[in-house]
């Protein structure tokens, strides 16, 4: 029980608490934030943060994918066929992880290279959604479809695609899944696409988690905190959404994702500069923060006047993203 009353049982329990805020306003997978905020805290092995985190979201998941399901929303056919493919791979990843290496060092540095990788996808992953949103703004949308026929191969192969990466990471359920749903069912409505992510996240990061323990043990000191802080963030922040301008924050988390999984590089032993140049890799990370600051702005604004749009204006960020929730309501007009 005293390790549970420590500073860092308190940090922890912090770090759930902001990251579950986040998770409430924006609906972005929490396992992208979560690891690297406790692997940068120092609170714990690798592999024991990511089975803690894995553990703390089979938790506040489970009750996401009940509130989806008694309001309807998930398509239980997609999600049935995404979790055939998804829960196997998802137990078996870490076992190829321990295949790898018996050496503690050597498996530190390697799942750290696998994250900062995973992160580096996760973020990616958001400019392409934002892209195929665009698109789909000045084609006038897909016609409204929450019931597809649905494409068994492809779909287990994105399943199977998520599930590893969620077992050797616990990144993935709630991006690439969804920006690869976003692209095989466009016309699924946004609460469709949420609902049916969640319902099949459940039994993805249970059998990544139950994987991950047999492996790697639990430590409760890491899995209570996180779970009492990050139940009340999210609640929070699902409260808050609709008063705070996610896009922002979209566009903030997308920067600390890529800063994050670039310095999670560095620290598995990927050194540009050569080995005891910290502070050079350090000045390398910022600048990228800045630079995408600075240029994807930019960047974005050349992506719109090739599809016909003024370089900024109408329609912002926010309207773009929320194009599938609009669709909706249109249809159902």
């Amino acid at each position: 029980m005293g390790d549970l009353l420590t500073l860092t049982a308190l940090s922890i329990a912090v770090a759930g608490f902001l990251v579950g805020i986040v998770v409430g306003l924006t609906g972005m997978g929490g396992g992208a934030l979560m690891t690297p905020a406790l692997i940068f805290l120092g609170v714990g092995h690798t592999a024991s943060i990511v089975t803690a985190d894995l553990t703390a979201a089979a938790v506040y998941k489970t009750g996401g994918a009940l509130t989806h399901a008694r309001e309807g929303s998930p398509n239980l056919r997609l999600a049935g066929w995404l979790i055939l493919g998804s829960v196997p791979m998802a137990f078996v990843g870490p076992y190829l992880v321990k295949a790898l290496t018996d050496d503690p060092a050597h498996l530190e540095d390697t799942l750290k290279l696998c994250i900062g990788t995973a992160l580096l996808f996760a973020a990616s992953t958001y400019a392409l959604r934002l892209y195929i949103n665009l698109k789909r703004v000045r084609r006038g949308g897909a016609l409204p479809d929450d019931n597809p026929r649905i494409r068994p191969v492809p779909t287990l192969l994105v399943g199977m695609l998520g599930g590893l990466l969620v077992g050797v990471t616990s990144v993935g359920s709630g991006s690439v899944i969804m920006i690869a749903l976003l692209m095989l069912y466009p016309g699924l409505s946004a609460v469709r696409l949420v609902g049916t992510d969640l319902v099949q996240a459940v039994p993805l990061v249970l059998s990544a988690a139950l994987a991950n323990i047999a492996i790697h043990g639990l430590e409760w000191d890491l899995v209570i905190p996180l779970i009492v802080g990050s139940v009340p963030g999210t609640l929070l922040g699902a409260r808050l959404a609709p008063r705070v301008p996610q896009s922002f924050i979209r566009r903030g988390i997308v920067i600390v994702l890529t800063m994050s999984g670039v310095a999670l590089l560095f620290k598995a032993g990927l050194h540009p500069f050569g080995e005891g140049h910290e502070t050079l890799e350090a000045m390398l990370v910022a600048a990228i923060g800045v630079a995408m600051l600075v240029l994807v702005p930019f960047v974005w604004g050349l992506l719109r006047k090739q599809h016909g749009l003024p370089m900024f204006g109408a329609p912002t960020v926010a309207e773009i993203e929320s194009f599938g929730s609009r669709e909706r309501k249109r249809a159902r007009t």
